[in-house]
């Protein structure tokens, strides 16, 4: 870098130069012999002997480091992505040259005209605002008619000394991909690396562009440019946007169609064409029917994937109403114009419709039809008269009726002028019935080729009547033989029928079967009352009949029995077992043994041939004699074992058949002529004992 040389070194060789740095963190050293020095940039120098001492100095040394230009531009911002919309201005160069670059550049632009040779494009991907905004937005493009349109700016990086040629760049386009229309489609600015365009507005049409899409490749220079700078380069890729500067076209003046009348859908589709970017609201269609559809009987949408205009019948037309319709429609693009660029003739269209005449089915007025009847009128009533009609009025036709839905068969109908009357007893209860409204529904057939079928239907509101009893709910009660609360049982009634023919409702004891002084009703509102006891009973089964009436004219009476258990209920325990076994009386066991000893007899053959089958009904397994029996020897004594000593196999459940034999028990005493015996063997109606 420099050399030392002092006066006593050259008298004496033992004399030593040396270097002390006063800059941070390097180290510096002289050769005693040449006293050339490294790289610093301030030093102090002296002269001293072998003995140490201090000849000469110290004096400060400023050392200049002169750079080498031995670091390449680099672009770091990558990639580079610009957008220009086609039709934009062009730049005019030589406001941003000077008069030196002007003439080059002049220069070069002769020689792609004679040899057809490039003077470079390029494309970035830091667009530049038009007031010179190096902010690096990449949605913001310089339209000005005076400068052409900015696309973006690239820059690139150089690590030599700004301060010198070594990191001053200048940029120029390589390469332009494709290089049609021209080779020159675009233009760098060699400063500040603005890429902008230079082609006339109508050669940057995305439309009539192979490809609307540009790769550059971008060249950055240092030394200014100059040869022996070193270069480095980035590829920049611009995609020409488009507007919308083509209206949508139809691809013929008139379109027809066909539909059947009655039907409904897509009848026609419209085709245009549109030389816009199908990607954009520049090309998507919206279609709109301007003149003959004052019945809104027709829409037009869009298909998505054609942008063509689909026509469809939304309400069913009418043959007999009109056979012809004839429609105006238009269509644009969903994003607008570009103000240069109107809507033409060819944007509209017409279409014409012919309906084609089909047969119809009959139509029944008024639909539905409603009926308002009594339930169970008399068989054959005449409910109405249906009414149905052709519209196919051009044609005559005749109409028969039929019957289609009849759940309850309750129904028929006159094939010829439709009247309508009952084959069965109406009923408001039905399950067929919901809501006192009963469905049905008839058929109108025409007399066509093939014949059209028209359905009506036929509510028939039913009134009610009183025609069902009430009953009563629960039917099963249980209390205690000791209990000291004597309440039995709340029972609630219910009707089918409607009010008033339902509540309030009357609750009684059917007394001629009920011993007097045990049971007792009480009412407690309109559709309950309660149960209770009089006294405590023995633990058995009881049967109440409870009458139940109505609120009808004529009201409707129901016996029902309700059957209380009386139950043991000690230690907190309710044992209702035994309540249901079977008990006897005299006359019963005097009756079975009557029966298993007669059966043998000649007297039996005597008895009417009906009491022969009760009693062979109920008495016709063995099982069922020696359990009656067994148990009728036990309560009377040994002396009754005489009679069938071998009646003693184990008691089974029988609680539910003794229930029914004791009721034909009644019967056949009835009419085989025994009587009951009197005195403390007689049972109450509603007693086991």
């Amino acid at each position: 870098m420099g050399t030392w040389m002092s006066e006593e070194s050259q008298k004496n060789n033992k004399v030593i130069s040396q270097l002390s740095s006063q800059s941070v963190g390097l180290s510096w050293s002289l050769t005693p012999s040449s006293g050339h020095i490294g790289s610093e940039y301030r030093l102090l120098v002296e002269t001293i002997d072998v003995n140490g001492r201090t000849l000469e100095g110290p004096v400060p040394l400023e050392v200049i480091v002169i750079d080498q230009n031995d670091n390449r531009p680099i672009f770091q911002e990558g990639p580079y992505i610009g957008h220009v919309m086609e039709g934009s201005p062009t730049e005019v160069p030589h406001k941003r040259l000077q008069i030196s670059q002007l003439l080059a550049f002049f220069g070069e632009l002769q020689a792609h005209l004679v040899n057809d040779v490039s003077y470079g494009e390029g494309i970035s991907a830091t667009p530049v605002e038009a007031d010179g905004d190096d902010s690096g937005d990449n949605n913001d493009l310089d339209h000005n008619d005076d400068h052409g349109t900015t696309v973006m700016r690239m820059t690139a990086f150089d690590a030599d000394d700004p301060a010198t040629d070594n990191a001053l760049l200048r940029y120029n386009i390589r390469q332009q991909t494709p290089d049609r229309p021209s080779p020159n489609m675009f233009y760098i600015d060699p400063e500040k690396g603005d890429i902008v365009t230079v082609v006339s507005p109508a050669l940057l049409d995305r439309e009539t562009l192979e490809n609307p899409k540009y790769e550059l490749i971008i060249e950055a220079q240092d030394m200014a440019g100059l040869d022996v700078g070193l270069t480095g380069t980035a590829t920049a890729t611009i995609m020409i946007d488009d507007k919308n500067d083509h209206s949508p076209k139809f691809t013929k003046k008139e379109f027809q169609a066909t539909v059947e009348e009655g039907a409904v859908g897509v009848i026609v589709n419209l085709t245009v064409e549109d030389k816009d970017d199908p990607t954009t609201g520049a090309w998507r269609a919206a279609y709109t029917i301007i003149n003959g559809n004052p019945g809104q009987s027709f829409e037009i949408h869009t298909n998505p994937q054609t942008n063509e205009g689909m026509l469809s019948v939304v309400k069913p037309l009418d043959y007999e109403i009109s056979a012809f319709h004839t429609l105006l429609i238009k269509v644009e693009n969903e994003d607008p114009l570009v103000p240069d660029v109107s809507y033409g003739p060819s944007s509209t269209a017409t279409v014409h419709i012919t309906v084609l005449d089909v047969n119809e089915g009959p139509v029944f007025h008024p639909d539905p039809m409603m009926v308002t009847k009594q339930e169970h009128i008399s068989v054959g009533s005449v409910l109405l008269t249906v009414n149905a009609t052709d519209p196919d009025s051009l044609q005559h036709q005749t109409i028969r009726y039929s019957v289609y839905k009849d759940p309850a068969g309750w129904l028929n109908i006159n094939p010829i002028n439709g009247t309508v009357d009952t084959t069965a007893v109406l009923d408001r209860e039905s399950p067929f019935v919901h809501n006192s409204v009963y469905t049905a529904l008839f058929l109108a057939i025409d007399s066509g080729n093939p014949p059209a079928t028209g359905t009506g239907t036929l509510l028939i509101t039913l009134e009610d009547v009183n025609d069902n009893a009430p009953f009563i709910y629960p039917t099963v009660a249980e209390v205690c033989d000791d209990a000291k609360n004597l309440s039995v049982v709340i029972l609630g009634a219910s009707d089918k029928d409607l009010h008033p023919n339902t509540d309030p409702f009357k609750f009684e004891i059917h007394k001629p079967t009920v011993p007097d002084k045990v049971w007792k009703i009480s009412k407690i509102n309109n559709t309950h009352a309660l149960v209770s006891l009089l006294q405590n009973l023995n633990k058995a089964n009881y049967h109440l009949p409870i009458m139940v009436t109505d609120s009808g004219k004529p009201p409707m009476t129901n016996i029902t029995d309700l059957r209380v258990q009386v139950c043991s209920c000690k230690n907190s325990k309710v044992d209702c077992n035994t309540a249901g076994a079977p008990h006897f009386s005299t006359t019963a066991v005097l009756l079975l043994s009557f029966f298993s000893l007669a059966r043998e007899s000649e007297g039996y053959s005597l008895l009417q041939p009906s009491i022969q089958r009760k009693l062979e009904n109920h008495f016709h397994e063995d099982t069922v004699l020696k359990v009656v029996v067994r148990r009728a020897l036990e309560e009377r004594g040994k002396k009754w074992k005489l009679l069938v000593p071998s009646l003693t196999s184990p008691l089974d459940d029988m609680s539910s058949r003794i229930d029914d034999l004791e009721k034909n028990i009644a019967d056949l005493m009835t009419q085989a002529g025994v009587e009951e015996l009197d005195g403390e063997n007689k049972i109450p109606a509603t007693q086991k004992s």
